[in-house]
């Protein structure tokens, strides 16, 4: 696992770096730009456009046009769906491509990204069947009067989205807002904007009308701040890390913006006695290692019952031991690399703390190779939950095994953390099974499964791991307005 990691030549073109606005391609006023890297080798693979306060306010009045004056304002809300499913399908038709590039730029294997590529044709398929379903409510009122209510569309919607799932959160936004009738303008992560711009290119082939979809390239600092304040955006939709969230928040009470949040999370992953250990195994194994651990709801701290901790953790340590960290564009590759050196640093960073602060070291720790941003994946044991490594989010391959004796205790030990976005389970007892989902305060609870998420179904978190939900019927609550209507009969 160690050593040299050998990348292959990607094998994808590169065919837009500048700005998407009103379904043209232009440069940015002040004539900024960003470099991307490709995680594999830490080299650059290109320079990309970054906005100002100057492109996103002409972004927002384009969104504006398009929402109030073109045809998107008219359009039956069928047709809308419809263009959802073109987009869909111009999706599969450019499969390979899109799943290439989202590899090379932000390190996932080429397994998992193709599996998100599809993940994004779910998506907006099942949210171009919501576009004429959206629906609103007849109510019995006093006296003579008839009482409805409508559900329109909130209006100018920015959306910020992170580095790790670059296309499939790019889904999870555009979905409902595009289904409820909204307009967008959309920031990628500044690591990861080569596969947005791609979509871009490819919801105009799908027939959106100009300015419907914007996308804007750019740091958080400069193009998030300023779509945060722009006056005419009307809702900020954001995933990504709670200090960035909070700042948003404070940010957006100037305006009273209608905010979502999708935040971190130090998910309890819970293995009872009673589980089927082989299953339990494979899963915490990639609960935690899924996509390097680059995911919000990665089982990091994994409550082990004392009866079967020792066999448990040398099970996953073996297991880990023989993972293949490597060339995402390597079919046979189980983990690529962290994003960027940033990542890399603060993983090492928890690796010393981890140390330091009396867990145990099982295996991993440790950068794989010289070039590009690896880490083997990592198992602390004699973990205790005031450890920083059980605190807080590393967001890299590393697990806190902490055991402990009964159910009580764990799931007060569970809830003992500022996050709640996810939390699983693993046992035979049915009862004991739903008596954990019903205590635990996390948004989604898996039993004897994990990273189980589909378009249907809610996500989100409690506490500091969000507000408001993804996906499901529950997302178009947060594009739409709610309305009534009254009128006098007789």
């Amino acid at each position: 696992m160690a050593g040299k990691v050998a990348t292959a030549a990607p094998k994808v073109k590169i065919r837009h770096t500048r700005l998407f606005i009103d379904n043209e391609w232009v440069d940015p006023v002040d004539g900024d730009s960003l470099e991307t890297l490709n995680p594999a080798t830490g080299e650059v693979i290109g320079s990309v456009a970054a906005a100002g306060v100057k492109d996103v306010d002409r972004a927002v009045k384009a969104a504006r046009r398009a929402l109030e004056q073109g045809p998107w304002n008219t359009m039956d809300a069928a047709d809308r769906g419809r263009l959802l499913l073109n987009l869909a399908d111009l999706v599969e038709k450019h499969a390979h491509d899109l799943a290439t590039l989202e590899s090379l730029n932000c390190g996932k294997t080429i397994g998992d990204s193709k599996g998100d590529v599809q993940g994004v044709a779910n998506t907006l398929r099942y949210y171009g069947g919501w576009a004429d379903k959206i629906e609103g409510r007849t109510i019995p009122v006093r006296g003579n009067f008839l009482s409805y209510t409508l559900r329109q569309p909130v209006g100018v919607v920015g959306q910020i989205i992170p580095w790790n799932f670059p296309l499939l959160m790019l889904a999870w936004k555009w979905g409902p807002a595009l289904a409820c009738g909204n307009t967008v303008v959309m920031k990628p992560a500044e690591q990861t904007p080569l596969t947005a711009l791609v979509m871009a290119e490819l919801a105009a082939e799908a027939g959106f009308p100009r300015g419907v979809v914007n996308i804007l390239n750019g740091m958080g600092e400069t193009t998030g701040a300023a779509m945060v304040a722009h006056p005419e955006i009307d809702k900020i939709a954001f995933t990504g890390h709670v200090d960035t969230a909070k700042i948003i928040q404070k940010a957006a009470a100037d305006t009273l913006k209608r905010t979502t949040f999708e935040l971190g999370g130090k998910s309890p992953n819970v293995i009872f006695a009673d589980a089927d250990l082989d299953s339990a195994v494979a899963g915490a194994f990639h609960a935690i290692y899924f996509h390097g651990g680059q995911c919000c709801t990665a089982g990091s701290r994994l409550f082990v019952e004392a009866k079967i901790h020792d066999e448990f953790v040398e099970r996953l340590a073996e297991k880990a031991k023989e993972r293949k960290v490597g060339d995402p564009l390597d079919p046979a590759t189980e983990q690529g690399p962290q994003v960027s050196r940033e990542q890399l640093d603060k993983i090492l960073h928890y690796v010393e703390l981890g140390e330091k602060q009396g867990a145990r070291l099982i295996t991993g720790g440790e950068r794989v190779g010289s070039k590009g941003f690896y880490v083997a994946p990592t198992i602390f044991d004699k973990v205790k939950d005031d450890m920083a490594i059980a605190r807080d989010e590393i967001f890299g391959p590393v697990v806190s095994v902490l055991p402990f004796q009964g159910v009580d205790e764990v799931v007060e030990r569970a809830n003992r953390t500022q996050y709640g976005l996810a939390a699983a389970v693993w046992t035979r007892d049915i009862d004991k099974a739903h008596l954990f989902a019903r205590q635990v305060r996390a948004g989604t609870v898996w039993v004897n499964c994990y990273h189980v998420v589909d378009a249907t179904t809610p996500f989100g978190g409690f506490k500091l791991s969000g507000q408001g939900r993804e996906n499901g019927e529950a997302a178009l609550e947060h594009y739409t307005e709610l309305k009534t209507v009254t009128v006098k009969l007789g």
